[in-house]
């Protein structure tokens, strides 16, 4: 045993154990959100000191993620259609992926509507008709399809806000703005996949740039791990932020459209994804022990986009899926795979619209609830919230967008259980269809945690291993690790 093994299991517990951490990040953000929540505002009517200190912890965090998004998304696709190898397998685990991303979809949301129609959550509301507003944007499908053509080389957006300074005559002065940048995930796979096809085509000239992505991976993936083992700082921060600034008490007179909301993703949590694991012959208590790093980083962050990284890693590291298939599946998954927020929550949000407004469904309205759910999801990638796809299931149905602006008092607390529920679909699809086609390594899924947040630490130890293993992939062999 070596020196430094010897040394880290002398140390207690809760040092060693990732888990242990995230659990004390969750109980310690708690009691500091209520302590912050019950500090008076500062006097310029702003967050109190502790409360801001949590937001810019929490959202820092969130920031240093979504950074990695961009540089892993495009080496890990690219260096995986360079070890595939055969353009025909990666087609064939493609649909496969589509497939089993519409059949959860399907099944969530028939699940939505059955929890709507029995708890009927519009009819049991004295949420005031005033609080209804258009929202000030809306999902559509010509939205998606020009959506997916690349504005530039790394799918970046910028926006520009101006605000007026002082007035002098017919003059304004001391112009202000602010630019933010944001970047469409859907349009770097695009991006990403034509390069790494191309790649393959060009041949041997191509092999510099091949061993350069490589080279790249590797240090992303490391620069991640660094960022993955202070989650439990972030974890605290988001969780304490959220308590500081919602509470139960923004529940108000929506707290029985909140409960079915909760009721819904946890039948889909709880039953639906344990049925399929067992149904692949698979642990149910190792999938989620393994996928639970991203599920309470998707809980308190809101964000599948910047909980990508750590959902890609622990899909792979964790839940045994090929690299050379997880970094396709998973990014694919983060922008178009959303159980919690394009199913089950435009679902019940929809017959809670209808109901408010006392107008009646029909089967037709419900086929279309369905058929919105299942294939339109892709319409809202590369967009954060659920407004989106509500806004698209509300004019497919012809019922008053107006009415979005009766829930936005509870969508920050039924996003964290939505966001949670998308992350866990994100890796559970990859899981059935690596199993199905024979590729799911069953060894590691298996592998003992120990308290680590992933089966194996040292990336780098493995990395010859794990090339061979994502060889294995277009020649169905389990790969091994």
């Amino acid at each position: 045993m070596s020196a430094p093994t010897a040394a880290r299991r002398r140390l207690p517990a809760w040092a060693t154990s990732f888990g242990t951490q995230i659990v004390i990040g969750l109980v310690a953000g708690v009691l500091i959100g209520l302590l912050a929540r019950s500090m008076p505002k500062a006097d310029d009517g702003n967050p109190n000191w502790l409360a801001s200190t949590l937001t810019t912890v929490g959202s820092s965090y969130v920031a240093l993620l979504t950074v990695a998004v961009i540089p892993l998304v495009f080496t890990a696709i690219v260096s995986s259609i360079a070890n595939l190898r055969q353009v025909a397998n990666a087609a064939r685990l493609a649909v496969q992926t589509l497939l089993w991303f519409a059949i959860t979809a399907f099944v969530a949301v028939v699940i939505g509507i059955a929890v709507g129609l029995v708890m009927h959550p519009g009819s049991n509301t004295t949420v005031d008709a005033g609080a209804a507003a258009a929202p000030k944007s809306s999902g559509s499908w010509w939205a998606f399809l020009t959506g997916l053509v690349p504005q530039n080389f790394l799918a970046l957006g910028a926006k520009t806000t101006v605000t007026a300074g002082d007035v002098v005559g017919d003059k304004v002065t001391a112009l202000t703005g602010t630019t933010s940048l944001s970047f469409n995930v859907l349009q770097l796979l695009v991006i990403a996949i034509a390069i790494g096809i191309a790649a393959l085509k060009v041949g041997e000239k191509a092999e510099p740039f091949l061993k350069l992505n490589a080279s790249l991976l590797a240090i992303v993936q490391k620069v991640l791990w660094w960022i993955i083992r202070i989650a439990p700082i972030g974890t605290a921060a988001l969780i304490g932020k959220a308590v500081a600034t919602y509470g139960w008490d923004a529940i108000g007179q929506l707290g029985w459209f909140t409960a079915a909301i909760y009721i819904g993703l946890a039948l889909v949590f709880l039953v639906v994804y344990p049925i399929l694991i067992r149904a692949h012959g698979l642990s149910v208590r190792r999938f989620f022990s393994g996928v639970w790093p991203a599920t309470q980083l998707g809980f308190v962050s809101r964000s599948s986009i910047g909980t990508l990284p750590l959902t890609e890693r622990v899909t792979e590291r964790n839940l045994g899926v090929p690299r050379a298939y997880a970094s396709f599946a998973v990014p694919l998954g983060a922008t178009t795979k959303m159980d919690g927020c394009a199913a089950i929550y435009p679902a019940i949000a929809a017959i809670f619209v209808a109901q408010f407004y006392g107008l009646d469904l029909s089967l037709t309205d419900y086929l279309l609830i369905v058929v919105v759910s299942v294939i339109g999801s892709a319409a809202t990638a590369g967009t954060t919230g659920a407004t989106v796809m509500l806004t698209l299931t509300l004019s497919t149905l012809g019922l008053p967008l107006a009415g979005v602006g009766l829930l936005l008092a509870v969508e920050p607390i039924v996003d964290m259980g939505r966001t949670a529920v998308n992350v866990t679909g994100q890796a559970l699809v990859p899981v059935i269809v690596a199993k199905r086609e024979g590729i799911l390594d069953e060894g590691l899924y298996n592998a003992p945690r120990n308290g680590d947040p992933f089966a194996e630490e040292d990336i780098e130890e493995d990395a010859e291993e794990r090339a061979v293993a994502e060889r294995s992939v277009g020649e169905k062999v389990p790969a091994t690790v």
